[in-house]
């Protein structure tokens, strides 16, 4: 394989709130490549987010401290920049589609003047030139009528709309990394699926690498090449999406995928995952799925949780004394 395009080593970022400092991504590490997609999945505050705005250095400071780590693209440590070496790289080469639209959208700015500031900016392109660059970003997310939409405001424009303006506005410069946080999630299932056909079109023109944060399996299957299951600021499991989907390990993982909607289920039937992510302040001892997991032992109440290679040469990993070899572990599995 060729060599990855993003590398992120141990990256770890923490907030201080007043009553302590406190992990939001502890320890988390992978490799993107040109190409494939990367999917960060996990319930509301697991780090999902974190970690995407921690890679842009974007993050809300107080009361987010500077990530602690390695984030290297192209083999230079993004955290070691300062903020206008950083911005040349924000938004041209690593670039990303927010969670909202409508939120990311200035409303009081045309469409036109918010695309035309990302091409004076990361591209040096003004006048004709820039309003050319925008009308040719509308024009490959589908947009039609491209040469009047410069001149709406986001108000008018649907959901689905605002989103295909997020991603030709992130992908005005052609990025080598895309970013895109829960990209579907205000949108209905016809538009999704015209959101994530988009996306996937033009990471095959283009060759971009995307880290897609999702907690939809759905999207998962259709987008992701590998996943990491994230649960209370660490990656509990990671691995291939075929790995994933076809031997999920962690008990986790194994929760997310039986809440889904299952046609084979009694009509309304939902398997919930007991209890909720934990705060940040209260992380548990040992592991942090314990409190919530069918499988505990009592090793898994105290000390640092491994990670466990499930197959010899995979990438398939769960961070799980489930997999330790023991006695005890192997007749909890059995018995499942």
């Amino acid at each position: 394989m060729s060599e990855p395009i993003l590398k992120v080593n141990n990256l770890t970022t923490r907030i201080d709130i007043g009553s302590g400092v406190f992990s939001v991504i502890e320890g988390i590490s992978f490799e993107m490549h040109l190409g494939k997609t990367l999917a960060l999945v996990g319930e509301s505050g697991c780090g999902k987010t974190m970690t995407a705005l921690s890679i842009m250095r974007i993050l809300p400071t107080p009361p987010a401290l500077h990530p602690e780590g390695e984030v290297l693209y192209r083999g230079q440590n993004l955290l070691a920049l300062s903020e206008k070496e950083m911005r040349r790289i924000r938004g041209g080469r690593i670039a990303m589609i927010f969670q909202d639209p409508v939120s990311a959208l200035n409303p009081v700015y045309t469409i036109g003047s918010q695309l035309v500031e990302v091409a004076e900016l990361h591209l040096g392109l003004y006048g004709d030139e820039a309003v050319n660059r925008a009308v040719k970003a509308l024009k490959e997310v589908g947009i039609a009528s491209p040469e009047s939409r410069l001149y709406d405001y986001p108000h008018q424009m649907s959901g689905g709309m605002k989103q295909r303006v997020m991603i030709a506005m992130a992908l005005m410069c052609e990025p080598d990394i895309l970013i895109a946080d829960e990209p579907t999630t205000a949108l209905d299932v016809t538009i999704q699926a015209q959101v994530l056909d988009l996306m996937r079109e033009l990471q095959k023109r283009k060759g971009m690498a995307v880290l897609l944060i999702t907690h939809d399996m759905g999207v998962v299957a259709e987008m992701a090449d590998d996943v990491i299951v994230m649960y209370a600021a660490q990656a509990v499991e990671r691995g291939t999406v075929t790995e994933i989907f076809d031997h999920m390990s962690h008990p986790y993982t194994r929760g997310l995928f039986k809440s889904r909607p299952d046609p084979k289920k009694p009509q309304g039937e939902l398997q919930a995952i007991k209890g909720t992510v934990p705060s940040i302040t209260h992380y548990p001892h040992g592991c942090r799925f314990h409190p919530r997991c069918p499988f505990i032992m009592d090793k898994c109440r105290h000390g640092e949780v491994p990670d466990f290679t499930l197959e010899p040469g995979s990438k398939h990993q769960a961070k799980c004394w489930l997999y330790d070899g023991s006695l005890e572990s192997s007749e909890k599995l059995c018995a499942e």
